[in-house]
């Protein structure tokens, strides 16, 4: 008897199996990616990513010390403002990010879910944002809550997210909306991981063109999904890019 067949199947080898199978170990960490990496479009999705991290970085740092360390301290404004350029940043290039690949269709090749993770980020992100202005504990705080909270009670939401409300806003804004964004963002990443990096639309056209040719031959260098095409020598990474940057 083989030792597969005595293996107990316990849940945590199904979910180490599904695992796995899902997203195999060279898909997740791969020696290379495709020549068409190396393109700037692709740089803006990694920018979004390294952005994050140091909102997050900052953020925690800020909720640790408090408000009156960030407003009666030298380094506290400096941390201040490290936080706040970092928003200003990440909703700058994931802008930037999400348009591109609209505009190359990167939804193509089964990777619906990507597309739709990227998206669903940016917008669970823009409440994150608001939540923070309004917790800024000075003037400015008080201006946009008094204003913004009008128009929360004409949608008929202000009874239970309430931006004149310190504590709740809070919350909201360093629990639960960037634990929301780190999950959607590490989902869109492994997606991104599985499906590969959309590639542009002539390289998916010539995939399928040369897939008609060769048939049910492996010379036809594609499935025309552009899922798999270009594929970098052995050994080398372009330069520029990284598998992160694509949705």
């Amino acid at each position: 008897m083989s030792a597969s067949s005595e293996r107990p199947a316990s849940w945590t080898v199904r979910v180490r199996e599904a695992g796995v199978s899902a997203l195999p170990p060279e898909k997740l960490l791969p020696d290379g990616q495709p020549t068409y990496v190396a393109s700037w479009i692709y740089v803006f999705g990694v920018a979004s990513i390294a952005s994050l991290v140091v909102i997050v970085t900052s953020g925690t740092i800020l909720a640790l010390k408090g408000p009156a360390w960030w407003h009666d301290t030298s380094v506290g404004h400096f941390f201040n403002s490290i936080h706040l350029w970092a928003v200003e940043l990440f909703f700058f290039v994931i802008v930037v990010h999400l348009w591109g690949k609209y505009w190359m269709a990167a939804w193509r090749g089964g990777r619906a879910r990507v597309w739709i993770t990227g998206a669903v980020t940016f917008l669970v992100a823009i409440p994150c944002a608001l939540t923070g202005y309004v917790s800024q504990q000075n003037f400015d705080a008080q201006w946009i809550s008094t204003q913004a909270k009008d128009a929360m009670n004409s949608v008929g939401v202000g009874a239970f997210f309430n931006l004149t409300n310190f504590g709740q806003m809070y919350s909201y804004h360093i629990l639960i909306l960037p634990a929301a964004v780190i999950a959607l963002a590490v989902a869109h990443v492994l997606l991104v991981r599985r499906h590969g990096v959309v590639p542009p639309f002539e390289i998916g056209r010539r995939a399928a063109a040369l897939g008609d040719v060769g048939g049910d031959g492996d010379g036809g260098g594609g499935s025309g999904d552009g899922r798999a095409v270009a594929q970098p020598r052995a050994g080398a990474s372009p330069t520029g890019a990284s598998g992160e940057a694509a949705s």
